[in-house]
């Protein structure tokens, strides 16, 4: 075993699923669900244990023109605008964040009434941790309550702990929604409880089935008895036909998604939060979606058409049991040549999953368990090299530094940029052109890497990099844009704004924008900065330049007076960033491009005099500045 491996401690998923079986919250969410599908609640139900509320939806929902049946996704920003705030943006060229369009329309049927705004209102101000619930249907809509509650936590309350504890419950969305959770570092908000062989979180993997079918119609007549459990009717009235064809259909697109070589339409949803799998062995509680959707696939293929429908019925049973019980009783040492703790964790929670040594699936699910364990290992350290290569490349940031402050103290007068772009063979200027390309292979490899998810999901919300990638941009990017426009680039493919800016640089913004911002940072500058704040400033003077240069040369007046336009505005916003001593002291370097642009905008100015009547109606347009 690689010492990487074995190092590092197995993260018990064994573990994980212990804890929280060992404490009140799955038996106590359970009952409430139970009391919810039984006593044919219509929404919801509240109970309060302590200083926990629990909110539980029941699994049958008066589905009305929601189509349950279908896998349609709907975004999430564009279908919610206004309720699920932290999902409206996502970055250009990437999927949006979609759900479930009928469970979506399930939830807005609850969210949109009167007194479940009241009582959450009402809850969120008088509990200290609120615990999200439901079976079946109503675990998926127990998950968009909680997703929603956490989009407006900061307009509510931060002290309120918001949790989500389904069973059995639907897949609810897309790839990017379980990425915006991780980003969010909501993930451990999260939890899936899943029986063995329960085919209803495995259902939208599979495009249809009579079940899906079944079950919409089933909802829709809401012919319950109050002496027979719903879900026990439905179990009834599933012909075996209807099972064996449902349980073949959903294990074949299973093992298409887990990876598996089939012609099979991949599914768009994916899970997202921690998994707990629940067998009569014991539970284990995996975190990685990969390892989860291969989970599924394995597990399922030791059950049959009766018992896929039957799980969906024995959470009563499963959530019964505890994982130390499980513990107590249960030796893999005794008799066997496994050596490592690690190989033994590893043992112990495939022995939870129901996945015999014996089972052809045995090999293909301890590969998964170690996949798991080795992904999360790997993030890890590949952030802490990370950090390691970061305080490398500090001394590279810090002779650019040294060299704009010698740009800036020159007798020329010309200041960081302009003595950058206009630089001759030295030796000083091509050893900072050499350090600017090494910091940006650094940062490029970081993006990639996040990328292909090699760095923690929440990589981007730490600190130390959003603040380290925030001064590589305002100190690095005027050296980007005097490069871009010293070398002819700007001719050849437009302004460096719209057509020559790098990737990297908008993902920083993205990164900077979304940061937690202190009161510090708007409290007025008393001074002006080091590093001018605005990290394109230099290319809207290279833009507001060359309109002027286009002035001069433009006979059509429409023309004209739209290029004039661009000019006011920058100058207007150029003086709004020297007034508040968001510029460094380049910016205002005699000789400096921004100098020049003054001159030759006031030169233009007294040639245009008398200025025409309709510029006047443009002052309040244009699209120069952000």
């Amino acid at each position: 075993m690689e010492a990487e491996t074995e190092a590092s401690s197995f993260e018990s998923s064994e573990m994980l699923a212990t804890f929280l079986a060992s404490t009140p919250l799955l038996e106590e969410s359970w009952k409430l669900c139970h009391h919810a599908n039984t006593a044919l609640v219509q929404n919801f139900v509240v109970n309060r244990v302590g200083e926990v509320t629990y909110v539980a939806f029941p699994g049958v929902q008066n589905v009305g023109g929601a189509n349950c049946c279908s896998r349609d996704l709907v975004a999430l920003g564009t279908a919610a605008e206004g309720v699920f705030t932290a999902f409206n943006r996502h970055d250009e060229g990437e999927e949006p964040v979609m759900v479930h369009a009928g469970l979506l329309q399930l939830f807005f049927a609850i969210y949109n009434t009167q007194i479940f705004r009241d009582k959450m209102s009402e809850l969120v101000n008088e509990s200290k941790s609120l615990v999200f619930t439901g079976h079946s249907i109503g675990g998926a809509i127990a998950s968009l309550s909680a997703l929603w509650l956490l989009s407006s936590l900061p307009k509510t309350s931060l002290s309120t702990a918001v949790f989500c504890i389904t069973f059995g419950s639907p897949l609810l969305g897309n790839e990017s929604l379980s990425r915006a959770i991780l980003h969010e570092r909501w993930g451990g908000n999260f939890y899936h409880v899943v029986a063995q062989h329960d085919i209803v979180p495995r259902l939208l993997f599979a495009p249809s089935s009579p079940f899906i079918q079944q079950l919409h119609s089933f909802f829709q007549s809401r012919h319950l008895s109050l002496k027979t459990p719903y879900h026990a009717q439905l179990a009834v009235e599933l012909s075996n036909e209807n099972k064996a064809e449902l349980f073949h259909t959903v294990l074949a697109c299973l093992e298409a998604n887990s990876g598996g070589v089939s012609d099979l339409e991949r599914s768009p949803f994916w899970p997202f939060g921690s998994y707990m799998f629940c067998t009569d062995r014991g539970s284990i509680c995996m975190d990685n979606a990969t390892v989860i959707i291969k989970l599924l696939y394995l597990m399922l293929a030791t059950g049959s058409p009766t018992s896929c429908i039957e799980d969906h019925l024995k959470y009563d049973k499963y959530i019964g049991r505890s994982c130390w019980q499980y513990l107590m009783r249960t030796s893999f040492t005794e008799g066997s040549s496994i050596e490592s703790s690690y190989e033994a964790g590893i043992a112990l929670a495939l022995e939870s999953a129901g996945i015999n040594s014996h089972e052809l699936a045995y090999g293909l699910a301890k590969d998964c368990l170690k996949m798991a364990n080795q992904v999360g290992c790997r993030r890890n350290l590949n952030n802490a090299k990370l950090a390691v290569g970061l305080s490398k490349i500090t001394a590279l940031r810090a002779q650019i530094e040294w060299y704009k402050a010698f740009c800036d103290d020159s007798d020329d007068q010309m200041g960081y940029y302009d003595s950058f772009k206009r630089r001759s063979a030295s030796k000083r200027g091509n050893k900072v052109n050499m350090n600017r390309c090494r910091l940006k292979l650094f940062w490029d490899k970081v993006i990639e890497m996040l990328k292909t998810n090699q760095l923690p999901y929440d990589f981007h919300m730490q600190p130390k990099y959003v603040n380290a990638s925030q001064f590589y941009k305002l100190l690095v990017e005027p050296l980007e844009i005097a490069e871009y426009y010293r070398s002819g680039m700007h001719k050849k493919k437009g302004h460096y704004i719209e057509h020559g800016r790098e990737k990297r640089f908008q993902i920083f913004d993205k990164w900077w924008k979304d940061r937690k911002v202190g009161e510090e940072e708007n409290s007025p500058r008393s001074k002006f900065a080091s590093l001018t704040q605005d990290s394109c400033f230099w290319g809207r003077v290279e833009e507001a330049r060359d309109c002027i240069y286009e002035v001069a040369s433009e006979m059509d007046m429409g023309r004209r007076l739209l290029l004039l336009e661009k000019i006011e505005m920058f100058e207007q916003y150029a003086s709004r960033m020297i007034d508040r001593k968001e510029v460094s002291k380049d910016v205002l370097a005699k000789n400096s491009s921004y100098n020049l642009f003054v001159g030759e905008w006031r030169e233009l100015k007294s040639h245009l005099q008398p200025w025409p009547l309709q510029f006047t109606s443009f002052q309040d347009g244009g699209n120069m500045v952000p």
